[in-house]
């Protein structure tokens, strides 16, 4: 009799253990995927989830948008100037069936693709634009690698060259060349500056001669600034026709 309910006992933990062992919990950003026997069933959302022991098999893949950095790269420029360019690309798992069932690791093949296509576009474009133009290599970047990635289920979102390390002689030139750019504006503000200044002058000029009364007041305030400035006496030959105006208007 006892060993009957010792046999009865021993099978209901023997069940309990493989009940418990089957339990999968999935949380709401995973999905499962399972394998009975080899093959593929249907997804499984988030939730409980049980499976057979021994002949079912649960892959969970995340759902949620993965940051992969893409190490630094030897570029050559199509200008042949050889930099060191870095970046990073942001990516989500659209469908979990194919992440699992298409490529052996869904991330690390798309972290080698980004860096071979990285090399490829960056190779076809001069210096100046992969500086200047970063935006716009970016959204290649991002269209190429999602294209590629898309059979395996993997959605790109975003690609972005961080850091572009220049050799030392290109940053040198790169430093002379915008100290002649700033020189060059310099010299054109001051010569724009002095071409103002003599039209303002040329009109000053202009004026004067047309009106004599004009000048002979000026010539007046001169003496009145000197005066001012200094204290001793200062002799100013004044012509007397400068007064010429004057005189004829008090004789009217």
């Amino acid at each position: 009799m006892l060993e009957m309910f010792g046999g009865v006992g021993l099978f209901f933990m023997f069940a309990l253990v493989y009940f418990f062992s089957g339990i999968r919990i999935i949380n709401e950003y995973e999905r499962g995927v399972v394998f009975r026997l080899g093959r593929v069933t249907p997804l499984k959302g988030a939730g409980f989830k049980w499976i057979i022991p021994g002949i079912d098999k649960m892959l969970k893949v995340s759902t949620r948008v993965v940051v992969v950095d893409i190490p630094p790269q030897d570029v050559i420029t199509r200008d042949n100037v050889t930099v060191k360019v870095n970046a990073v690309f942001y990516f989500r798992v659209m469908d979990p069936l194919k992440a699992v069932l298409e490529v052996e690791n869904y991330i690390y093949a798309s972290s080698q693709l980004a860096q071979t296509t990285l090399r490829s576009v960056l190779g076809e474009v001069e210096l100046d634009d992969l500086l200047s133009d970063r935006e716009k290599i970016n959204q290649r970047l991002q269209h190429i690698i999602d294209e590629r990635t898309d059979p395996w289920g993997v959605k790109v979102t975003a690609v972005e060259v961080k850091h572009i390390d220049l050799p030392t002689e290109m940053q040198r030139a790169m430093a002379r060349q915008a100290e002649a750019e700033r020189e060059r504006r310099a010299k054109i503000i001051a010569a724009e500056g002095e071409f103002q200044a003599s039209q303002r002058l040329a009109d000053a000029a202009k004026i004067i001669g047309e009106q004599p009364a004009a000048l002979q007041l000026r010539y007046l305030q001169t003496l009145v600034e000197i005066a001012t400035e200094n204290n001793s006496t200062t002799l100013f030959p004044i012509p007397i026709d400068i007064f010429r105006g004057f005189i004829k208007d008090g004789a009217r």
